[in-house]
Formats: structure tokens, C-alpha cells, sequence
């Protein structure tokens, strides 16, 4: 079986029976009225008691191991979640019908994950997407049944959703109307049954392990707090954000902190580091997130503390009963910290329960961030035992040190390490940068998405985004769309110079090691702070780093490499020829050191907010341009052939291989774009715009109009063709035709040859590097491509050179034909012209792409001169002659006789 097969499938085939087309109702007395009988409601009117939290499950814990449902798939986690939607009263008070919906998730694993595109501006960290063998997958069941509110006993049948309809579930639960710490889980089972046969032998049953929501009582943590169990960290000198800063629901801000980092402080090795109790041997994990339970005004609150590895077990999975603890806590206003206890949650036999109740938290909310620390949360997590006592561990400090977007009202930022960034940075600023407008301090263009590399990792990728800008927060929820401030400069009167902090997250898609101090990782962070020159656009920041090993580690002081350098040069505003920002990060230990790396080199993938609009315009106007010109592509052929109808001795005349270029000069691109016809990739466009259908449809669209002209030039090659075949005198008209071929053809291979060998020496004068924005350097084919464009530019040089050998003086070409395609054909040169002298920026082409032509002001040049002189001389010849251009001497007309052509009645 593949390795990502979800859990729900597997479930499915495991839990439940064959599919049934003539599935029988499940009783609901023949497997419950023995745990909760069948009660008549009361009589009208009796509506349905609609509370949110009436009886409700997140995900709660299932363990089908019992019946090997769980072989081979010990790491895919599986919940299962159940709804009250209606509840009825019965003419017993304390029994109620409830009607609810019950669905078992379960989550795959995907190990090859890849970034997709990025937006075209980001105001937030990239969010690495879902792959669909990733997303939760579920199966959900219709209930219905009686719950008894003083026994705690809910028994209900039903039947799945859909094409699971002939599949029966029966669940049972212990779940009672009110509970303190020590009963507050609940216990049950769910089976399924097959109606057809009487003796259920193949009945599949798992066990359920959850969290009562109804009505909690706080019991013990108010004894706890009675008897001052939390005094030993009133010393504690961290000053800490009160209810009333934190401007949200504490809840929210501890969620928002994401996984919290454990730092044991005794040895492990002398001293016992398992809180988490007996069945769990030696595990230290080294991470901690909260699984919310319920919050309540004023600070009271109980959470699931889930614990594992980095890595290995993410904040807000589905609790593991053996690595999880129960716990309740109350908010000291005076102390301005959360206390909190803690109990473990034992199994016994199918069920599960709490007890020793040994373990205490306390959290606070640092008001004071630095370069080093940068915790939205620390605290202390201790026994209550003494060191003599059974059961006792040594302590463990938790701090949350993922740097997060959301900002406390009352948070501020301490620069302890400028003056050592400044001596760091000051080689750097002597360096000489380009003149011009650069990103305003608290602008959107201070963040950006990046992409990089060094020796060793080649496919880096990541944001980075300022944390504070001198005294203020960098709120990304207040810059976005927001413009420069203008106003900033002018508070700096004396200098441009000012402080920043700022994270930096990377990531690749597979684990590597920076050192060979460092561990195995697969992304990484790094907090910075230090100046911004925006006069200049130059940024230089001295990073700390986090290298301490993925177990359990002894003092986070030790697990911090600071001694590293970013360095970072934004382009101007308005830059030019393809002005980005790049950067490095490197260290500055001695390449000796075990904590030396290689140095990085950083490049934007996101471009300045500015810019991102003038290119949603000129993508706008070429779409536009590309529309216009392939309609008047369509004129322009429709009015030849109308020309040749009109003229019927005319038609002969066109030369054959003039059209078979124009011809194949329009099949090209829609060959070269078949895919974005029908397999929509746009890699390059998507490094931008994500997944925007839009722009797709706009390309589908120039993709249909372009094959009209085609469809045009198809049906006049073919009667320029037939004109010449069904008439043995037009013979002399080959010979010309042939001369045409001869003479055109090698010139054609000898420019494709000069292309080529043009290529090969620029290839080998190009250094490698990592290319800026996704451009990737134009291969063979692709000079080839644009060679080819540049034939069709010059498509009149083959009728030209067949008048000079038929020396016709015939109107073979209308004037709007050979004038209008020519100015078609110039038209994205001057373009061109335009757009390299208002705005060189650009990260995609739709009109005048340079994949298809010879675009730089000297070829643009020489190309439009070019066109307008083939266009002179097809007048001329038209009007004097074929050879009236030639010196008298070659004049001589040919000896042939042209014959009328009979037109057909």
C-alpha cells in the first residue's frame, strides 16, 4: 500500500463493511436501549436546545489498536470530532434526544513538499500550500440518540454521508454534565454494525479519548494558589505585559506564539528530566504547544499541553494521550504572570484518566524584546515535589522563539547590540550604490520574499521582514496597500541612518547541514537587528541564530550563534535595467570554526509594491497591444484575399515562400505555447501571481485569435499554390520560386549558424550564478526562437528577391496587406523602445517578448528600418517594375509570355 494512502481510507476499509445497495435502518433499541432507553418527547411545543457546547468533541483521540487498524501507519495521527445540532427534551428532565454529526479525520504525511508560487507583493510570511495528500481528510456520520445528564451516558446510532449511506456506526460515550480536572476526559467507543447480519462477528470497534467542554469547575488550581505554590517566581525581574497590553484574548496570543522550545536546566544525566511520567522511559521532548480548551474573561483557562520533537509533532495536532497533560490556570493581575497545573493522563485498559497532578506552570508575556530574546512567551514548568521525593524532575524554562507577525500594544524593543552592529557594518557602508529613490523605513517595501543559495544548498527560499523600525513596530496588518511614508525623512533631519530589527526565515526541501556544529536541518532563522541607511538602501544587521541540538539541550544562552552578518542592498524605487535587491549572509568566525558556514547569497522574489502596479499595467496594455494586433493581422490577410479575388491574375505572382513564412512564422507560437493552451503552467508568470486564472484566461485568449490570421494564411498559401499547379505555363514562376529558395535559404541557415555560435560564446564568457528572479539563461533553442522571429520581420525579402527574378510589375500585394503586416510586425519594437526608456522592470512578457525577436534598442532599430525599406521597395517594384532597383544592364525582361487567366463563370 503507498505510503501517503490517508488514514481514512485505510479506516474505511478496516472499520467498515462492504457497501450495500439495499442497506436496512439501524435499530436504535436493539444497541442502546440497555444504556439509555428510548424516551417519547415532550409534546409540542418542544424547540430544540441549540448551544454551541451542548455536547461537543475536539479532536478527540482514537485508538483502534486493538483490532491492528493502526498497523503500519503509527505516524499518522487520526482524531475524531463530534456536533450536537439539535437537543430535544423528553419526558424525563434528565434525559435529552440528541441529533449531532460525527467525523474521523486523519492526516498524511508528505515528505517531497514543494513551494508553489508566491504572490506578487507579500505582507506576511510565505505559507508553504497544502498538497492534497496532506489536507485532513474525513468521513462524517448522521447520529441520533438519548443522553442521560446524570449517568453521563449518550448512546447513538447512524449512517455515513452520501455513498456511505448503508454503513451503520454505533457510539457510546461517558460524557457528564459538569467535571473538575480529574474527570474532565471522556471515554467511549465506536463501532460499526452490519444490519444484515444478526451475529455482528465482524465488528470493528475503536476506542475514543476526549475532553468534556460542558460546565468545568476550577478546583485546583484556586487550592494551589491558596497555599502559594507559585511564590518561588515572584523574584523573577522580567518585566511582563499585563491582560490589558496584550489588546486580544490571551488565548489568541499564546496560540500565536506557535511550538514553545523546552531548556532543561539540570543535567538529565544526574538529575530526571521525564515530566511527562511512567510510560514514556527516558523521552525529553524539546517542544511544547497548546491545544486550547476552553478561555475565559479574566484570564481563566484550561489547555491540552502537547509535547514532542521539532519536527516531528506540530502545535495543534490531535493530542497523543502518553505525550500530552491536562491542565487549568488563572491569570495573577499582580504578578502579571498565568499560573497553571498540570496532570498526566493515564490508560487504563480502553480508558483513559488523570492523575498526579505533580506538575506546575507558570507563563508570562516579556514587555521588552532584544536581539537575543524575542520570546512572546517564557516561563517555568517545575515539580511540586522536592528533590527527595518520588517522582521529582528538574526544572524546565519554555520560551517561544518563532518570530511572529502579531505585535502587543504595550511591547517595546531594546537595541543592546547596535554598537557592535555599526563596527560590523562599517566596511560595509563605504560602498558606493546607485543614486536614487529608496523604500521608506515603515513602507511595505521593507519586507520580502527571497530566494538563494550557497555552495552546499542551492534551492533556498523564505521572507524576510522588519520587526521594529527604530522605536516603532512594524505592523504588517497597517502596511499593507499603504504607501510610502513621505513623512518619514523629514523626522530625520540630521541623518538617514536608523535602527531596524528584522526576521529572516529560509527553508529548502531537503535536510542539510549549515556546519558541522549545527544540526540536520531543513530551515532556519535568524533574528537581526542593526542600521538602515535609506538613503542609500543599504541595510547591515549582525544575526543570532538558533544551533542547539532537536533534543533536549541545557541553557539557551549556549544554543545562540550571533556572530553573523547580513548584509542587504534594495534597489531604487525606480530601477532600472532589472535593478533587484540582493544580499549575503554570512559568518564571520574563522572558516576553522565549527560554527563557520558558507555565505549566502540572497535575491528578492517579490518586487516593491510601486512596481507591482505599473506591471499589472503594462500586462493590462499588452494583453491589449497583442489583441489589436492580431485582429488587424486578420484584416490586413482578409483585405489580400480579398485582393487576389478581385485580381485574379494577381494570385499567381505572390511568392510561395513569403507565405510559408508568415505562415510558419504564426504557427510557431502557438506551437511553443500549446501547454498554456491546455496544460496552463506559467511557471514564470506564477513565481508572481500565485495561482491566478486570470491572466491564464487572457493567454488562452491571444492563443484563439492568433490562430485566425494562421487559419488566413493557410487558405492563401493553398490558392497561391493551386494558381501556379493547374497551369503548365506559369512554369518560368517555379524557376523563379526555385532562384527565391536557393538564394534565401542558405542565408536563412547561415544567420541560424551565427545565432548559434553567438550563443556558445556568450556561454562561455558567462560565470555561473544563481539567477535573479527566476531568469534563467536563454538556451540555444530559445536564441533560435528569437532568430526565427527575426526572419518573420523581414517576411517581404522573399517576395522582393522573386520580383527581381519574375521582374514583375504586377499588383501581386495589396498595399494595406504588405504595409499593415509590416506594421504589425514593428509595432512591439517600438514598443520595445518605449518600455526600456519609462520602465526597464519587468518580470514577464506578453507583448514584444524577447524569447521570440531581437529586442535592444540597436536591433529594434535596425529591424524597423529594415521593415520600412522592404515596404519602399515592394512599392516601387509594384508600380516600375521588378528590377526597377537594378542597374540597366540586368532590366533584361524574361522571355516568357504571361497568359489571362480565365475566370470561371
Amino acid at each position: 500500500m503507498h505510503a501517503d494512502f490517508p488514514f481514512t481510507a485505510i479506516l474505511l476499509l478496516l472499520l467498515l463493511l462492504p457497501l450495500s445497495s439495499a442497506a436496512a435502518a439501524i435499530s436504535y433499541s436493539d444497541h442502546c436501549g440497555a444504556i439509555v432507553r428510548d424516551l417519547p418527547l415532550l409534546p409540542s411545543p418542544n424547540p430544540p436546545l441549540l448551544t454551541p457546547k451542548f455536547l461537543a468533541l475536539r479532536h478527540a483521540h482514537v485508538d483502534a489498536s486493538a483490532n491492528n487498524m493502526n498497523k503500519g501507519i503509527s505516524e499518522i495521527p487520526r482524531s475524531l470530532s463530534f456536533s450536537c445540532h439539535k437537543a430535544y427534551r423528553t419526558q424525563k428532565d434528565a434525559v435529552f434526544k440528541i441529533e449531532g454529526v460525527l467525523s474521523v479525520a486523519g492526516v498524511g504525511y508528505s515528505r517531497n513538499r514543494t513551494r508553489r508560487g508566491l504572490r506578487l507583493v507579500h505582507f506576511r510570511p510565505p505559507r508553504i500550500p497544502v498538497t492534497p495528500g496532506d489536507a485532513w481528510n474525513s468521513i462524517s456520520f448522521t447520529l441520533s440518540g438519548f443522553w442521560d445528564s446524570v449517568s453521563g451516558k449518550l448512546c447513538m446510532v447512524g449512517s455515513g454521508f452520501g455513498r456511505l449511506s448503508s454503513n451503520h456506526v454505533v457510539l457510546k460515550l461517558d460524557y457528564l454534565n459538569s467535571s473538575n480536572i480529574f474527570n474532565s476526559l471522556v471515554n467511549g467507543t465506536m463501532e460499526s454494525v452490519d444490519v444484515d447480519n444478526e451475529m455482528n462477528r465482524d465488528r470493528k470497534l475503536i476506542s475514543i479519548l476526549g475532553v468534556n467542554l460542558r460546565t468545568y469547575k476550577y478546583e485546583l488550581i484556586d487550592k494551589e494558589i491558596e497555599s502559594n505554590e507559585f511564590q518561588l517566581l515572584d523574584d523573577m525581574t522580567s518585566v511582563s505585559l499585563g491582560l490589558e497590553d496584550l489588546g486580544q484574548n490571551m488565548c489568541t496570543y499564546i496560540i500565536s506564539a506557535g511550538i514553545v522550545d523546552l531548556d532543561y536546566k539540570s543535567d538529565c544525566n544526574s538529575v530526571s528530566c521525564n515530566f511527562l511520567g511512567r510510560g514514556n522511559g527516558n523521552f525529553t521532548p524539546s517542544v511544547m504547544y497548546f491545544n486550547q480548551i476552553e478561555c475565559l474573561d479574566g484570564g481563566t483557562v484550561r489547555f491540552l499541553l502537547g509535547f514532542g520533537d521539532l519536527g516531528h509533532n506540530g502545535y495543534g495536532l490531535p493530542f497523543e494521550p502518553n505525550k500530552t497533560l491536562v491542565s487549568e490556570g488563572k491569570w495573577d493581575g499582580k504578578k502579571r504572570r498565568l499560573n497553571m497545573v498540570a496532570c498526566r493522563i493515564f490508560g487504563d485498559g480502553d480508558e483513559g484518566f488523570v492523575g498526579e497532578c505533580l506538575i506546575r506552570l507558570s507563563l508570562r508575556f516579556p514587555a521588552r524584546w532584544t536581539l537575543r530574546e524575542r520570546s512572546y512567551i517564557v516561563g517555568e514548568l517545575w515539580s511540586s515535589r522536592s528533590v527527595n521525593e518520588s517522582g521529582y524532575f528538574g526544572s524546565v524554562s519554555l520560551s517561544s522563539i518563532k518570530n511572529k507577525n502579531a505585535r502587543a500594544a504595550g511591547l517595546t524593543y531594546e537595541y543592546k547590540e547596535i554598537s557592535n552592529a555599526r563596527k560590523s557594518c562599517a566596511n560595509k557602508m563605504i560602498q558606493k550604490t546607485e543614486e536614487g529613490k529608496y523604500p521608506a523605513p515603515l513602507s511595505p517595501d521593507m519586507r520580502f520574499d527571497m530566494f538563494g543559495g550557497n555552495k552546499k544548498v542551492k534551492d533556498l527560499w523564505g521572507y524576510s521582514s522588519p520587526l521594529y523600525i527604530d522605536n516603532q513596530p512594524y505592523q504588517l496588518s497597517s502596511v499593507v496597500g499603504r504607501e510610502a511614508d513621505s513623512t518619514w525623512e523629514g523626522k530625520q533631519n540630521l541623518s538617514k541612518m536608523i535602527n531596524v530589527s528584522y526576521i529572516l526565515s529560509l527553508a529548502t526541501s531537503h535536510d542539510f547541514r549549515l556546519s558541522s556544529e549545527y544540526m540536520q536541518i531543513k530551515s532556519f532563522e535568524i533574528s537581526a537587528e542593526g542600521t538602515y541607511d535609506f538613503g542609500s538602501g543599504h541595510l547591515c544587521m549582525i544575526g543570532c541564530m538558533d544551533v542547539g541540538p532537536p533534543k533536549a539541550r541545557v541553557g539557551r544562552n549556549v544554543s545562540l550563534d550571533c556572530e553573523i552578518l547580513v548584509d542587504i542592498q534594495y534597489p531604487p524605487l525606480n530601477a532600472r535595467n532589472g535593478g533587484a535587491l540582493k544580499g549575503t549572509i554570512e559568518s564571520t568566525r574563522e572558516k576553522s570554526d565549527r560554527l563557520y558556514f558558507e555565505p549566502f547569497e540572497i535575491f528578492a522574489s517579490s518586487v516593491y509594491a510601486g512596481q507591482a502596479k505599473e506591471s499589472i499595467w503594462r500586462m493590462d496594455l499588452e494583453i491589449t497591444m497583442v489583441l489589436i494586433s492580431n485582429t488587424l493581422s486578420c484584416i490586413f490577410m482578409a483585405l489580400q484575399l480579398l485582393h487576389v479575388k478581385r485580381h485574379a491574375d494577381a494570385l499567381p505572382m505572390v511568392s510561395v515562400i513569403m507565405l510559408v513564412v508568415l505562415t510558419l512564422g504564426h504557427l510557431v507560437p502557438l506551437l511553443l505555447n500549446f501547454e498554456a493552451l491546455f496544460m496552463m503552467s506559467h511557471n514564470n508568470v506564477n513565481v508572481y501571481f500565485g495561482n491566478d486564472g486570470w491572466l491564464e484566461v487572457n493567454e488562452v485568449l491571444v492563443r484563439v485569435i492568433t490562430m485566425i490570421p494562421f487559419l488566413l494564411e493557410v487558405g492563401l498559401l493553398q490558392m497561391a499554390w493551386s494558381s501556379r499547379s493547374g497551369d503548365g505555363s506559369q512554369k518560368n514562376l517555379w524557376i523563379s520560386e526555385k532562384k527565391v529558395l536557393y538564394l534565401s535559404l542558405p542565408m536563412y541557415i547561415g544567420g541560424g549558424l551565427i545565432a548559434w555560435f553567438v550563443h556558445l560564446s556568450r556561454k562561455s564568457y558567462q560565470r555561473p550564478r544563481i539567477h535573479h528572479l527566476g531568469y534563467k539563461q536563454q538556451s540555444v533553442w530559445g536564441d533560435l526562437k528569437s532568430y526565427a522571429g527575426l526572419i518573420l520581420d523581414g517576411f517581404l525579402l522573399p517576395q522582393v528577391l522573386f520580383n527581381i527574378f519574375s521582374d514583375s510589375n504586377g499588383k501581386a500585394l495589396a498595399p494595406p496587406f504588405y504595409f499593415g503586416i509590416t506594421f504589425v510586425r514593428l509595432l512591439p519594437h517600438a514598443y520595445d523602445l518605449y518600455r526600456s526608456h519609462s520602465s526597464a522592470w519587468s518580470f514577464s512578457y506578453i507583448y514584444a517578448n524577447p524569447r521570440l525577436d531581437y529586442y535592444s534598442t540597436a536591433w529594434d532599430i535596425i529591424i524597423s528600418v529594415g521593415g520600412l525599406l522592404f515596404v519602399f521597395i515592394i512599392y516601387l517594384q509594384q508600380r516600375f517594375g521588378g528590377r526597377c532597383l537594378l542597374h540597366r544592364r540586368f532590366r533584361q525582361r524574361s522571355t516568357y509570355e504571361k497568359l489571362p487567366v480565365a475566370s470561371t463563370a
